[in-house]
């Protein structure tokens, strides 16, 4: 074999390599079903904060779109406390402006 038909040879196989990483990488961006899902820049769903009542009940303040909800969680039933709430739209008492 001539140098020319490795260089050819390492050519064709760098040149497979490369696709069939670029369809990987392409089929990952588009999330395809059956493969690591396409990444998203921003969660719709958090769980901004959690106190537990007792040893039976909690209080989870979830943010959904920008909105948050207040759930009391318990062993029988859950309830939502209220819905809707503007995102830092009420400040705490405690951080209520002074002056």
């Amino acid at each position: 074999m001539e140098m020319s038909d490795y260089l050819r040879t390492v050519s064709a196989l760098v040149l497979v390599l490369g696709l069939i990483l670029g369809l990987l990488w392409l089929l990952r961006r588009i999330g395809v079903p059956g493969m690591v899902p396409a990444r998203q820049s921003s969660r719709r769903l958090s769980v901004v904060e959690s106190l537990a009542l007792d040893s039976r009940r909690r209080l989870v303040l979830v943010r959904r779109d920008g909105r948050e909800h207040l759930l009391l969680l318990g062993v029988a039933a859950d309830l939502v406390v209220e819905s809707s709430i503007d995102n830092g739209a009420a400040l705490a008492p405690d951080q209520e402006d002074k002056g």
